[in-house]
């Protein structure tokens, strides 16, 4: 099957990935446009696991205010060179994680970076939750499992679904700049900051 210049363009607008590896996305599904952004994005996420060992020192600091200035947000995050960090597609991303932040107010970056004794401290709690339903002890334990996902999903920014578009996780959306632009990229840290917090 004959693919198209302009076949590859739609693609490559898409997703943003390099026309040579969207002709061969296309040539590999015989022209089938969404299984070839499938397969873009299962590569874009095989490509960005064998780039978590480089280093990521280039980026950008990002301010965002909301509410007419009773939320602010600052965030940095990092990818491995000057061109990415100056590129369109880089810094809409930092945007839309500052927003996130804003509005959904998460407590660390990763599940990583969740300290011990806060975790055990939510695995306490929920096992009590679990415990007052008279469940058998081996089903209290996925019971409190199961919650601790949706605790990850509510206080880490990259489990947290995005903002503008809930069917995608923070992390499938960096996945995604990281497919498009090549780079490791790294939400590095944040600062939220709200009004009359904690006063």
């Amino acid at each position: 099957m004959q693919i198209t210049s302009e076949a590859v363009k739609k693609l490559r607008d898409k997703t943003g990935v390099g026309m040579m590896d969207c002709k061969k996305a296309l040539e590999e599904t015989g022209g089938d446009f969404d299984k070839a952004v499938e397969i873009l994005r299962k590569k874009g996420i095989e490509v960005a696991s064998k780039r978590s060992g480089r280093t990521a020192s280039q980026g950008a600091v990002a301010s965002y205010i909301h509410m007419g200035g009773k939320i602010g947000v600052l965030v940095e995050v990092n990818c491995e060179s000057d061109f990415v960090a100056k590129s369109e597609q880089f810094n809409a991303f930092v945007k839309d994680i500052a927003m996130q932040i804003a509005a959904a107010s998460p407590d660390w970056v990763t599940r990583e970076e969740v300290p011990a004794e806060a975790l055990e401290k939510e695995r306490e709690i929920l096992r009590e939750q679990a415990l007052k339903t008279g469940k058998p002890a081996n089903v209290v334990e996925k019971i409190v499992e199961g919650k601790l996902s949706k605790f990850y999903s509510e206080r880490c920014l990259l489990d947290q679904p995005f903002v503008k578009d809930q069917g995608k996780t923070v992390r499938q959306l960096l996945d995604e700049l990281m497919a498009k632009t090549g780079e490791k990229c790294v939400v590095r840290r944040f600062v939220r900051f709200q009004l009359g917090e904690e006063i």
